[in-house]
């Protein structure tokens, strides 16, 4: 059983996820701006924009980083990725995920 203590933590590295939970709330706090194109519920009013509701997190967030970091490319969203840490990105992954779609 003690092996475990060893294995647990060295997985979740070897993962690619963040050992600590994103955090619901403040990606709802985050995604206050981000409703004015994906809706406040994640649920978009106009079909140029997508729905974020219900999306599977690792998805958003890969999303998002490739926003940060110039692979994806959008003049409407490089504004408000400019000031994301890599922190806010999963709490509005995590947020986004937690709504039904």
């Amino acid at each position: 059983m003690e092996k475990w203590v060893y294995v647990l933590p060295l997985l979740a590295l070897l993962s690619g996820h963040p050992a600590h939970a994103a955090d619901v709330a403040a990606g709802k706090a985050k995604a206050v701006l981000c409703a004015a194109c994906h809706g406040p519920e994640g649920k978009a009013s106009v079909p140029l924009y997508p729905h974020l509701a219900g999306q599977h997190a690792p998805y958003l967030v890969k999303q998002l980083k490739a926003f940060k970091e110039g692979q994806r490319k959008d003049p409407m969203m490089a504004p408000f990725m400019a000031a994301l840490t890599e922190a806010d990105m999963e709490n509005l992954a995590a947020y986004y995920a937690s709504l039904s779609q």
